[in-house]
């Protein structure tokens, strides 16, 4: 089976885990809502990550604003640097990120085995750091436009991706703000206030979940590349000269987070970046392959001061860390992880995803589709299911799911064939399903279906909650 993104996207929506924002009005390009199965899962992950974070001795947790000081976003850089390169084409109207264009193109060379040719223009696009550099290349390599074919295009220029608007009243200058392009900043000018309340010793992290914003020029692959988003960022500080022990170790842990939670090894890779930021000593990122390819699901950055340096420039703050055992003051390293929940999301879904020849009650076989997510994950945890609608069969049913969604998401299903049911919850993931039947008001018994193997065990209906405490906790 060869998923295409087409797939993925239509299950999204007509099972409910994610739709089009605003489509009543046509949608609104880059921007999705979680529907009942995708905000559970979304939760899930965030929640697994945030124990991973957090229920340890050298993490605390921080839930910074949205909108911060704009001298935040100076000091930073990015409102001198976040940019991209945006380049249009005059004939069809579109609009690229000009080095977007050149990957795709270069894409296409070695696709038509040009491999020597695309080779080349790989090399000069590492190189390129100008607008001047990315239109050169454009018009040397007579790169087509995608939508029309022609090649006029404008001159290549730079887009701020910063959302801005205006505290107060008064739209002037003096008011802009910015909604936050990343969570980190909210971490590193927290550092000190963090540092003395919970009296934390280096090394140790501070971890934040929340939204990001950014105004892509493109955005692309469904949840991949959105301008609202949700970030899982952890940013661990240390002593200088440590850095490179805690990289190694923070890129081991962050990969095998993802093993963890059911992802296949054949499906992740450890890609180190071919150029550093200026501040950087190292970087990696944690790529996943999806439908269309392979993609960025978390970077681990080496980030030296850079960012509690710049700070206390700005801010006039002093963000020195004193080690308590020798009073030498200095300003800590950092280690960053930074995970998309959004992307880690559809990374999941992704590779959950498959279709196989299953059994059907007349002994054909026919294909279902079954999102293997780790029962962590799993947005349905259990599903308990009425043979039929008489009998007292929903009763008996009824009180069975009142006690499991006390404690775990269940749903109650009476619709249709057995079988079909099944199928269903194969569809959104349920690991085990409850099926009660005639025997069950004679014994107490009840039948537990596998999702993945499709085995069904009899078990008392009174040891359910024991079964299912050991089955779903890890």
């Amino acid at each position: 089976m060869s998923l295409t993104l087409e797939t993925i996207i239509s299950l999204a929506k007509r099972r409910g885990f994610v739709f089009q924002s605003s489509e009543v009005y046509g949608g609104l390009n880059g921007c999705w809502d979680f529907g009942p199965l995708g905000v559970e899962l979304l939760r899930n992950i965030k929640e697994q990550w945030w124990r991973a974070m957090t229920l340890r001795d050298d993490i605390e947790g921080l839930d910074a604003a949205i909108l911060m000081h704009p001298r935040t976003w100076e000091a930073s850089g990015h409102v001198e640097q976040f940019a991209d390169p945006m380049i249009d084409n005059r004939t069809s109207k579109a609009r690229y990120r000009a080095d977007t264009l050149i990957e795709e193109f270069i894409e296409r060379l070695r696709a038509k085995g040009k491999h020597e040719q695309a080779d080349l223009l790989d090399q000069r696009l590492r190189t390129a750091q100008t607008a001047d550099d990315y239109y050169a290349i454009i018009i040397e390599a007579q790169i087509p436009d995608p939508v029309s074919g022609t090649r006029d295009w404008t001159p290549v220029r730079y887009f701020n991706l910063m959302f801005k608007t205006y505290v107060g009243p008064v739209e002037d200058s003096s008011n802009i703000v910015y909604l936050r392009p990343e969570t980190a900043q909210g971490i590193f000018v927290n550092f000190k206030n963090v540092l003395d309340s919970s009296r934390r010793k280096l090394p140790f992290g501070i971890a934040q979940i929340g939204k990001a914003f950014r105004n892509e020029i493109n955005t692309k692959y469904f949840l991949y590349r959105t301008r609202e988003f949700e970030q899982m960022e952890m940013q661990y500080f240390i002593r200088p000269g440590t850095e490179s022990e805690y990289f190694d170790y923070w890129r081991e842990q962050r990969f095998q987070w993802f093993l963890s939670l059911g992802m296949r090894e054949e499906m992740l890779r450890l890609k180190p970046h071919d150029k550093l930021a200026h501040y950087a000593t190292a970087a990696v990122d944690i790529e996943f392959k999806f439908p269309f390819g392979w993609g960025e699901i978390e970077g681990i950055h080496s980030r030296t001061d850079y960012d509690l340096r710049r700070h206390q420039e700005y801010s006039g703050k002093r963000f020195e860390y004193t080690d308590p055992f020798t009073g030498e003051k200095f300003i800590p390293y950092v280690i960053e992880t930074s995970v998309g929940a959004t992307r880690s999301l559809m990374a999941f879904l992704c590779g959950a995803y498959a279709e196989e020849e299953a059994p059907t009650a007349d002994g054909k076989t026919e294909v279902r589709t079954v999102l293997r997510f780790h029962p962590l994950l799993a947005p349905v945890k259990i599903a308990v299911l009425p043979l039929v609608n008489k009998e007292g069969m929903p009763e008996r049913a009824e009180a069975i799911y009142r006690d499991l969604q006390r404690r775990w998401k269940t749903q109650y299903d009476d619709s249709g064939a057995i079988g079909r049911r099944y199928r269903r919850q194969d569809e959104i993931g349920t690991p085990y399903c409850v099926t009660i039947d005639g025997q069950t008001l004679q014994d107490g018994t009840v039948t537990v279906r596998d999702r993945d193997s499709m085995l069904q065990q009899r078990l008392p209906a009174d040891r359910l909650i024991e079964y299912f405490s050991e089955v779903l906790s890890s």
